[in-house]
């Protein structure tokens, strides 16, 4: 029972796992109590040790209290997890002890509300303690009571199990559920908005379209996030959302005056084809957001790449902003400037004293494409450390070109 297997689950050991699997553990060992080994990684919220086990553990194995891991996972409000199982094809009729399969179970959380479930499981009166947790670039709660932790991702879970099951939500009520959640890195966004793309349908285009003029600004951040992943997500060789897109966002970027909402639009500018859309990437690198001026930045690459001097112009005047992602990012969106601007170079050759070290390693890494070796101490100074880097994907694009060159 206490198998070198479980004890890399519950070190949350990923890579342990990996190794321990490969040379012929058993999946589905369980600990002393009967609990199988995917089981305990879903308890833990260990989505990199749940990955290498569902790819041969049996998904739907109960455990003794009655519970597949698909269960456990949305009884955890562990969203990421949840998809993890859908995707490797766990089942989905399993019902718990009370009858509830996993999209009633997602359901009952959903209507009652983590903090006041969590209360009467533990019959404990006092507010949770509560932090923040980060996966892919959305975040969820994570809410702690009387030996119980659980995350706030269940109506990420019911959004994301309905077309399972082959239930449609109003607009209206998946917008419901993303302005009950204020911030809008709750990963509740990212299941509603990504919900409603995945319909195709003329009248969700619409509908997200009528919200530019809505007085609550997270109801038009709602909207243009919908439009900008309906667009962004197409596979239509003809792009048919494109022109449109950009025929909403030029008007409506120029008056819009909440951040998050103008940071969406940005985006969409940015990914568009329609030429048009560059027209005001320029003036949007200069805006009081650093996210905004970020997205525009990288939106002038191709302006960038074609000569256009007015966007040249934007991204180097970008090297020296105050937010260092920032300032990254026109390293990185100068290497596509005609290799004839000798004052690119220069300006590069300026951020390899930057206080920040991925400027730095982006500036020198953007100089040897090149073939410029001002940077070159810079590149060689971080092959000498060992282990993963943070620069490897830059670091091989300098050795491939740099093999190419001879």
């Amino acid at each position: 029972m206490g198998t070198p297997l479980i004890a890399a689950v519950r070190r949350g050991d990923a890579p342990a796992v990996r190794e321990l699997l490969a040379a012929g553990a058993d999946p589905d060992a369980v600990d002393e109590v009967g609990t199988p080994a995917l089981c305990l990684a879903v308890d833990a919220f260990d989505l990199p040790t749940a990955e290498e086990l569902a790819a041969s553990a049996r998904l739907d194995r109960v455990a003794p209290d009655g519970r597949t891991a698909l269960l456990r996972a949305v009884d955890r409000g562990a969203h990421d997890i949840t998809d993890l199982l859908i995707g490797r094809g766990a089942q989905m009729w399993h019902e718990d002890a009370e009858g509830r399969d996993a999209l009633h179970l997602a359901r009952h959380w959903h209507e009652t509300g983590a903090e006041a479930e969590l209360r009467r499981r533990t019959g404990r009166p006092e507010p949770a303690t509560r932090r923040t947790v980060w996966h892919d670039g959305w975040n969820t709660g994570e809410l702690t009571l009387g030996g119980l932790t659980v995350r706030t991702g269940h109506t990420a879970v019911l959004t994301s199990l309905e077309p399972s099951y082959g239930i449609t939500p109003p607009f209206a009520e998946l917008l419901d559920r993303a302005l009950a959640e204020p911030d809008v890195g709750h990963e509740v966004w990212w299941a509603t908005t990504y919900a409603l793309q995945r319909r195709s349908a003329p009248g969700v285009w619409d509908a997200a379209a009528a919200l530019r003029d809505d007085d609550d600004p997270l109801a038009r951040y709602f909207g243009a996030e919908v439009l900008y992943l309906v667009n962004l997500l197409d596979e239509d060789e003809d792009a048919p959302f494109d022109r449109p897109l950009v025929d909403l966002f030029l008007p409506w970027v120029a008056q819009e005056p909440d951040p998050r909402v103008v940071r969406t639009l940005t985006a969409g500018l940015r990914d568009a084809l329609d030429a048009r859309a560059a027209r005001p990437l320029p003036a949007l690198t200069r805006h009081r957001e650093a996210a905004v001026r970020l997205v525009a930045v990288d939106g002038l690459r191709r302006t960038v790449a074609a000569g256009d001097t007015g966007a040249l112009a934007a991204v180097l005047d970008r090297l020296t902003d105050e937010d260092p992602a920032v300032r990254r990012t026109a390293c990185s969106a100068l290497a596509a400037a005609p290799g004839s601007a000798g004052a690119v170079a220069d300006a590069l050759a300026g951020r390899l004293t930057d206080e920040d070290e991925a400027v730095r390693v982006e500036a020198a890494a953007r100089l040897a494409l090149r073939d410029d070796p001002r940077g070159d101490a810079i590149l060689h100074g971080l092959r000498s450390v060992p282990g993963a880097s943070p620069y490897e994907g830059l670091l091989l694009d300098v050795q491939q070109h740099r093999e190419r060159r001879h």
